[in-house]
């Protein structure tokens, strides 16, 4: 008889640590995955080139200040605080009627007291070709006076998921009678 029940203690004292393992697996913080679950295959390193249509101006505005920091304005001529919503054409040549090739998507704000330094945080937004629906997410720093500007790209979606590298920004044209500017972005980016 205890040999009985001593069997019957140790296959429920099993049946519970089974039980205990298997719950605590299934409440993992993390858990290794495989790249081609997810099916990642070796990195790409693709180039993309356009132009960047900031217009401030006109009833056509794709870039639209919705906070000015009025503290601050009137003693920060780097427009400290200010905040602007864009969405603003992407296009293959610095021309506005060039073809279209996606839209960045996002704000940037003043960040800076002393010179023109905005916090950049958009998507690009792709509309042409295979990319159509990817996007590129950046966030960075943009030093508006400087010859190039270097911003990260953060990630990614679409044929860009897991996407890592870095966008070059030169000021194509400025116009000093309304604030519209056209860039010319080269994006570097690593990609599956």
């Amino acid at each position: 008889m205890a040999n009985h029940s001593s069997k019957n203690a140790i296959i429920i004292f099993t049946i519970l640590l089974t039980s205990f393992l298997a719950t605590v697996e299934s409440q993992q913080f993390s858990r290794k995955l495989s790249q081609r679950s997810f099916g990642l295959r070796k990195e790409k390193l693709s180039h993309f080139r356009f132009y960047f249509h900031d217009i401030v101006s006109g009833p056509n505005a794709t870039a639209i200040r919705i906070v000015e920091a009025t503290r601050t304005n009137r003693t920060a001529a780097t427009g400290f605080g200010d905040i602007t919503m864009i969405d603003n054409p992407l296009t293959m040549g610095p021309e506005r009627t060039s073809r279209l090739v996606g839209r960045a998507q996002g704000m940037y704000t003043s960040a800076s007291l002393n010179e023109m330094g905005l916090l950049m945080a958009m998507n690009y937004v792709f509309v042409e070709g295979k990319y159509n629906g990817s996007s590129l997410a950046i966030l960075g720093r943009n030093t508006v006076m400087s010859a190039v500007r270097e911003m990260p790209v953060v990630g990614g979606s679409g044929l860009f998921r897991f996407a890592r590298g870095y966008a070059e920004a030169r000021t194509h044209s400025f116009n000093m009678n309304n604030g519209d500017a056209v860039v010319e972005f080269n994006v570097y980016v690593l990609h599956y």
